[in-house]
């Protein structure tokens, strides 16, 4: 729900009509994890097995394009949703690599932050922006940060739930404060 209601909020901001809104939605909502799933051999996504996902998807659209002038000012509190939904996918996808694959850091790594930032990427690209990780804040970094957390715990057979919440409030805390105090990675020099 929270990086749907992201991409209703851009689809909104682009002047989009009702369905470009739900189309927005969904895929911000659905899409790094229906990627994942079929990079992975997981074929039907899960997205597509339990509709439930893109239920909630069009739901949170659909609540936008009503509520969106009262909701406009509480921005600042979607973005916070936003950050606890990048913990959340993100050790969600590194777990779902796990189940897979064992410890193998790369598709863990992979498909935890596939599964965290390709809904956000597709999101801009269909709005003709830059995507927003590329250029602002520590966003696919907190997702890292977290997943490199989470791997770890798992190395020292710390038990997978415990090393799931910590991921989760390790990418959520990094992003949250990467947001407060404007953190970016440095940038080449120009001329």
């Amino acid at each position: 729900m929270a990086f749907a209601v992201t991409g209703a909020f851009k689809a909104i901001e682009h002047k989009s009509d009702i369905v470009g809104i739900l189309i927005l939605s969904i895929i911000t909502g659905v899409a790094g994890g229906t990627i994942r799933d079929i990079v992975i051999g997981r074929f039907p996504p899960n997205s597509i097995v339990d509709p439930l996902y893109v239920g909630i998807s069009v739901a949170s659209g659909v609540a936008l394009f009503f509520l969106y002038p009262y909701l406009q000012k509480h921005w600042n509190l979607f973005l916070k949703f936003d950050a606890i939904g990048l913990g959340v996918f993100s050790i969600t996808g590194a777990t779902f690599a796990y189940n897979i694959f064992g410890l193998n850091f790369l598709a863990i790594a992979f498909a935890g932050i596939l599964s965290a930032v390709g809904g956000g990427i597709l999101r801009d690209v269909f709005v003709n922006e830059v995507p927003f990780i590329f250029v602002k804040e520590l966003y696919v970094t907190a997702s890292f940060v977290g997943v490199i957390v989470f791997y770890g715990l798992l190395v020292a057979e710390i038990p997978l739930y415990l090393a799931s919440i910590v991921g989760i409030i390790i990418t959520t805390i990094l992003r949250l404060v990467a947001m407060k105090y404007n953190w970016n990675l440095p940038r080449a020099r120009e001329k």
